[in-house]
């Protein structure tokens, strides 16, 4: 599938919005169609595997909760699992939001806490009760989202455009939750260039970015990196306030098969979730000409008792000036 074919599968799937006008706004549409698009995906991806992981799940219900969850990864075989006999397809048309919804929390953790940070719940109560989620289900259930059809880096670029026409429509927010791929793409190649002795095909390397965002950054210098070494390993790091950028990007790592282990949900100056880390490569848009006071006694906290032994050793910057606490704040990282 080349790229014009992923921009048409996108449109197509955005056209879904064509049932929510008039019931939701337009800065709405994303908040429905990013995570049913993932819901989507994984049981595309799952659907080889679900026959064992149901039948595993009826082995092993007794067990503790994380002894049964690893079991099912295996059976699974693949970062994520779904322990229900229910699909997409064969939802109840009479009691659909409680079948979506049980169908929802029978994934594994991370997969499941996705959609609690899209407040799944909350849209599928709001689509029940216009009488949409039955015909929104039926729509996302006849797209074919299949491995087969469609690599990881093939859903990853369709994803990419559904958070950007996301972004597009928010255009309170945009600024939150896309960065435009041409500025990642330039500043991951500024950043990467003359480094190709690290990027060797039996290497591993680090990235990281603190305001994560949708993690275009992280995104980008993956598919960077591939390119380049032609199948090292790249380990992304990262944290994000926004709970539902953290889900978004979480959400697209899942997609592509990425780990999302170390993607972080916090505020990053107040609340460092990867201190003591040291990484290969750091890119970050951080948010600029937003200020800090809101976690100033934390951070003067840090200045004051850990010095240089911290990450503000140097001084504070006025508190309207919160981008360049994180350019301190990735100078200890370094």
């Amino acid at each position: 599938m080349n790229t014009e074919s992923h921009s048409q599968l996108a449109a197509f799937i955005w056209s879904v919005a064509d049932l929510l006008r008039g019931n939701f706004r337009q800065s709405q549409y994303g908040r429905i169609i990013l995570p049913f698009t993932l819901l989507r995906r994984l049981e595309c991806v799952l659907e080889p595997s679900k026959e064992a992981v149901l039948t595993a799940a009826h082995t092993h219900q007794a067990k503790p909760d994380p002894v049964r969850e690893k079991l099912l990864l295996r059976a699974a075989e693949q970062p994520f699992f779904n322990a229900s006999p229910l699909s997409l397809g064969t939802l109840s048309d009479t009691q659909t939001a409680d079948d979506l919804l049980s169908y929802v929390q029978s994934f594994s953790q991370d997969a499941r806490e996705i959609f609690e940070h899209f407040e799944f719940e909350n849209f599928v109560q709001q689509l029940g009760a216009g009488d949409l989620l039955y015909q929104v289900v039926q729509r996302f259930a006849a797209i074919d989202l299949s491995p087969e059809r469609l690599s990881h880096y093939g859903m990853g670029l369709v994803f990419e455009e559904l958070i950007r026409k996301f972004a597009e429509s928010s255009n309170d927010t945009a600024g939150e939750h896309f960065t435009p791929r041409d500025i990642v793409h330039l500043t991951t190649s500024l950043v990467l260039t003359g480094q190709d002795d690290k990027l060797t095909h039996d290497g591993i390397v680090t990235v990281y970015d603190p305001t994560a965002g949708t993690g275009g950054f992280l995104s980008e210098s993956d598919e960077y990196m591939q390119q380049v070494s032609g199948g090292m390993s790249v380990s992304p790091h990262g944290q994000e306030l926004n709970p539902e950028s953290y889900a978004i990007c979480k959400a697209d790592m899942l997609i592509k098969g990425q780990e999302i282990d170390q993607i972080k949900l916090g505020n990053t100056l107040s609340n460092d979730q990867l201190a003591g880390e040291r990484f290969d490569f750091m890119l970050a848009n951080p948010p600029f000409g937003v200020e800090w006071k809101k976690v100033q006694k934390t951070i003067t906290d840090e200045h004051k008792h850990k010095g240089y032994d911290g990450r503000f050793g140097p001084g504070l910057p006025r508190v309207s000036d919160g981008s360049l606490l994180f350019l301190m704040h990735l100078s200890g990282y370094s």
